[in-house]
């Protein structure tokens, strides 16, 4: 069973960092490696927006909201995607969403991990 496990949410003061992961478990490695992975976020009351996707070849897109302050990669041996959170802000407050995209699986979507932004 292919499974996308976000970790590593949590209560963050602003200005502060975070780093989620996102493991692509029992996704096949070729199959992971040409997808196209994302980070999504839902914030209570709003719809869910894109935050950062990655390609298979490495080109990143960014919202406006978080570019210079949000970095995304992935590490193909592990099979795991990662965004990198600094200069958090009380409006990054939401459910962030691992996603993945590939002809083999379709699209996939993990449990959601909660970031929260708070003094």
């Amino acid at each position: 069973q292919v499974q996308l496990v976000e970790s590593g949410g949590g209560l963050v003061q602003p200005g502060g960092s975070l780093r989620l992961s996102c493991k692509a478990s029992g996704m096949i490695t070729s199959v992971f490696n040409g997808a196209t992975m994302a980070w999504h976020r839902q914030a209570p009351g709003k719809q869910r927006e894109l935050v950062a996707d990655i390609t298979r070849d490495g080109p990143t897109n960014y919202s406006d909201s978080v570019k210079g302050r949000f970095t995304i990669s992935r590490d193909p041996a592990r099979k795991m995607i990662y965004l990198q959170m600094n200069s958090l802000k009380p409006e990054d407050t939401a459910v962030y969403y691992c996603a993945s995209t590939d002809p083999y699986y379709g699209s996939l979507w993990g449990q959601g991990t909660q970031v929260t932004i708070s003094s």
